[in-house]
């Protein structure tokens, strides 16, 4: 039995949910391997834990891993992609009774950014930089002990809106679910293209309709994909068995979590910014799964 750690995030966020049928998937597919999920502050503390060998794999959103392997701000990191998981197009929900109606209409007022250790944090912090605003000058921000507090703040009135991102998010699901409802503010066309004139990293990416309870129409917005990444001495054999489980449970892990539906070995190589940042494991086996030349 090869055990491998896994580290998701703050509890009540996606990553938790995503570890448990990520988990589960790769045991029915492989039984010989089996994953530990621990709970972590995000992706800003994943990576240093990854760096260190302190987890063997961990899931991470694609703003962090940019900044953490083009060292920006940090010494480059070695870090390798083992798969990816799912896009995560950014936007805010608000009350469905809320008179708001657009990004501006949130400046100066209470908005819940998410967890301190977040990737969604460093997203909104790019998607607000590319329209020209800060998130702590031009809005009240507000940071969470616990990802799963957000959409209470938003029912009760303590937040205007809660950013978020992806298919299938707790927290906008929550929202959606509340007896007031959601409505969702992304940036409109013109504001995306401003985003993506000034970080090119960044994809346009939708959220289709009926993603969430109420959203009768898809929303288009900005992001990125978020990731499995490993260790850089996670053998290659672990790398090779884990890609092979993943591929082989794709219909098992959509069946258990919505946003799962996206993770296959394909949006692997198309989320991926470069192939070397692919796990030479993981390499291996989508070149003899024919998926890599």
């Amino acid at each position: 039995m090869t055990t491998v750690t896994l580290g998701t995030a703050t509890p009540g966020g996606g990553f938790p949910a995503f570890g448990a049928a990520f988990a589960e998937a790769v045991r029915e597919a492989d039984p010989s391997l089996a994953i530990e999920p621990r709970n972590t502050r995000g992706s800003t503390e994943n990576i240093p834990l990854v760096e260190a060998g302190s987890l063997d794999i961990a899931f991470v959103t694609g703003e962090p891993f940019h900044e953490a392997v083009e060292g920006i701000g940090r010494p480059a990191a070695n870090l390798k992609i083992l798969a990816a998981m799912y896009s995560s197009p950014g936007m805010f929900v608000l009350r469905a009774d809320s008179a708001h109606r657009c990004i501006a209409d949130l400046a100066g007022r209470p908005v819940a950014f998410g967890a301190q250790g977040s990737g969604l944090v460093i997203l909104a912090r790019y998607v607000l930089d590319g329209l020209g605003y800060d998130m702590h000058r031009d809005f009240q921000a507000v940071f969470l002990e616990r990802a799963g507090d957000g959409p209470a703040m938003v029912e009760d009135g303590r937040v205007t809106a809660l950013w978020g991102a992806g298919i299938g998010w707790p927290g906008f699901a929550a929202v959606a679910k509340s007896p007031a409802g959601a409505r969702f503010i992304a940036p409109d066309e013109a504001e995306s293209r401003r985003i993506l004139a000034r970080h090119a990293f960044l994809k346009p990416l939708t959220v289709p309709a009926g993603s969430y309870p109420g959203q009768e129409a898809p929303i288009a917005s900005v992001g990125s994909w978020a990731l499995v990444i490993a260790r850089p001495g996670l053998p290659d054999e672990t790398a090779y068995r884990l890609a092979r489980a993943l591929h082989r449970g794709e219909e098992a892990i959509a069946r258990r979590l919505p946003q799962a539906r996206e993770t296959t070995a394909r949006n692997t190589l198309a989320a991926a910014p470069r192939p070397d940042l692919i796990h030479p494991g993981a390499r291996r086996y989508l070149r003899e799964a024919g998926l890599l030349p």
